[in-house]
């Protein structure tokens, strides 16, 4: 029955313990043909805010509360990622997600400028734990595809799929 929560929690999303400045992050320069311009502080402002959006990730499901995905993600991405949540609460389960690794690529900037494309690499363990009790750790690398939308102040996650390798 944990198998399955473990493998739908890493296909969700990795998040790191401490922040994501922990993580080796390598970011592999934009190289976009189109009609609208990827401006390099647009570029910089959507990496940042969706390596932020790991560690809500992490403390949402280290701590099985949804709220705190409300800065970061929304969509398609913060569903998937709140049953997650609730999943694991009907079980008595946490998670702890460590990323080790991202590289990342931007690889579509939409015309209308509401929406980034990037590709991310992640190298991540994850943790199941029964109140501080691990029940299992498992090492995992994924390539995300994931898809960018701009809030009032921050861009969000919209979409986050992994395929793991």
């Amino acid at each position: 029955m944990l198998r399955p929560i473990l493998l739908m929690c890493v296909g969700l999303c990795a998040a790191s313990s401490v922040a994501a400045a922990q993580a080796s992050v390598h970011v592999e320069s934009a190289n976009l043909h189109g009609p609208r311009v990827l401006e390099e502080q647009t570029a910089a402002a959507a990496v940042r805010d969706y390596l932020a959006s790991w560690e809500s990730m992490r403390s949402a499901l280290e701590q099985n509360r949804a709220d705190v995905l409300d800065r970061d993600f929304v969509g398609n991405a913060k569903d998937k990622i709140i049953d997650a949540i609730q999943q694991q609460s009907r079980l008595g389960i946490r998670s702890v997600y460590r990323d080790h690794a991202h590289d990342l690529q931007i690889v579509f900037y939409s015309p209308d400028g509401l929406s980034i494309q990037l590709t991310d690499k992640v190298d991540y363990e994850v943790q199941l734990l029964v109140h501080d009790t691990v029940l299992a750790t498992q090492q995992q690398q994924a390539r995300y595809i994931v898809v960018l939308t701009p809030s009032e102040v921050r861009w969000k996650v919209r979409v986050l799929q992994a395929s793991h390798e």
